[in-house]
């Protein structure tokens, strides 16, 4: 799946998709819920809440989709971890 398929089918821009793979933006959870069922696996597990690895299936697919969905699964992992560092600085000052 290109950057365009994924756009049509998310309804979204190319370039969205795009900022997306490039750590530029983040997916609204709307987004997330549809990425997960797209590539077939938990939003908790794109955002790195669930440990259990789940197996993907990419048989025909390009290098370049296997590609993008790693660099989406890491993404959104660095911003849970994000925000659990935030929550956890905002609720040691509240103490």
């Amino acid at each position: 799946m290109t950057q365009k398929q994924l756009a049509e089918r998310l309804w979204l821009s190319k370039a969205t998709v795009s900022y997306y793979e490039q750590s530029l933006r983040y997916p609204s959870p709307e987004i997330l819920v549809k990425l997960s069922g797209i590539f077939h696996v938990t939003t908790d597990y794109l955002l790195g809440i669930e440990n259990k690895k789940q197996t993907i299936d990419v048989t025909g697919l390009k290098d370049e989709d296997i590609s993008f969905i790693q660099n989406t699964v890491d993404l959104l992992r660095k911003k849970n971890n994000e925000i659990s560092h935030s929550e956890k600085s905002r609720n040691e000052r509240i103490k």
